[in-house]
């Protein structure tokens, strides 16, 4: 965020500058380094667009508890077809992936902004240390500072890939002793109310995208053709459709935040 205000007072002054020596030297000069300047400070305010936007909400939504849902989403793509596993919550497919765990330094962290425990879903043995709490609307942008610092909490997809695919038995572990991936970024949805949690929420989810060694996408294929009640392989088409195709004989439910992966 230093980066961006450093680049955007630069800019700023030289504009300034520019205009104000007009057909001088020192104007020409001011000119050329407004004109260096702005492309770079285009890219950072880009780059932290988010940490932006959320630095308004602090001041916008101050008052309020705002509930937020911090979770990572893989994208498993073989020959055209995404993985998607069976929800246990809720009966619909969704991409192999779960909300963020905190450690003790996390926890500490956020009891130190004031940060609640989100209760609309059930807490338990699953879900408890879960990223999904409730934060003072002033104290938004020091969450996500905290978040995209990525200390405190977890910071690797392969829990969820043990949890889903492994224990499960839709892949085996000898097949998959570890795995690669690469990360394709943060999707952070515009902060909306949500009349389930009867409050404004903000939904992050961080994208990786599985690389598999050549067996291990030899055993992602055999998969393909297998039985689908706890998974299934679905096309870009079905998961932004949802499911629901013209002249499909069945409906197959997928939940909205799949398309995050496509």
């Amino acid at each position: 965020m230093s980066r961006v205000v450093a680049y955007f007072a630069a800019t700023i002054a030289f504009l300034v500058l520019a205009f104000s020596f007009q057909n001088t030297t020192i104007g020409d000069i001011a000119t050329g380094a407004f004109i260096a300047l702005a492309t770079p400070a285009i890219l950072a305010i880009n780059d932290e667009k988010v940490a932006i936007r959320m630095r308004w909400y602090s001041v916008r939504y101050r008052k309020e508890a705002v509930r937020i849902s911090a979770a990572y989403l893989f994208r498993i793509k073989v020959d055209g077809k995404y993985l998607l596993v069976k929800g246990v919550r809720f009966p619909h497919y969704q991409p192999v992936g779960g909300v963020f765990k905190v450690s003790p330094k996390g926890r500490a962290f956020l009891a130190s902004i004031g940060a609640q425990d989100d209760d609309l879903i059930p807490i338990d043995q699953a879900s408890e240390a879960d990223l999904r709490i409730r934060v003072e609307g002033a104290k938004l942008h020091k969450f996500y500072d905290w978040f995209d610092g990525r200390t405190g909490r977890e910071d690797a997809p392969w829990r969820e890939f043990q949890e889903e695919l492994i224990a499960t038995s839709i892949v085996s572990g000898e097949s998959f002793p570890y795995i690669l991936h690469e990360y394709h970024g943060r999707m952070v949805d515009r902060i909306r109310f949500s009349p389930h949690a009867n409050s404004h929420e903000i939904i992050m989810a961080d994208i990786y995208e599985l690389l598999p060694t050549r067996e291990q996408e030899d055993a992602l294929r055999l998969t393909l053709s297998a039985q689908r009640d706890k998974f299934g392989w679905f096309t870009s088409e079905e998961i932004r459709r949802r499911g629901v195709l013209p002249g499909a004989p069945n409906v197959t439910p997928i939940a909205e935040h799949a398309q995050k992966i496509v």
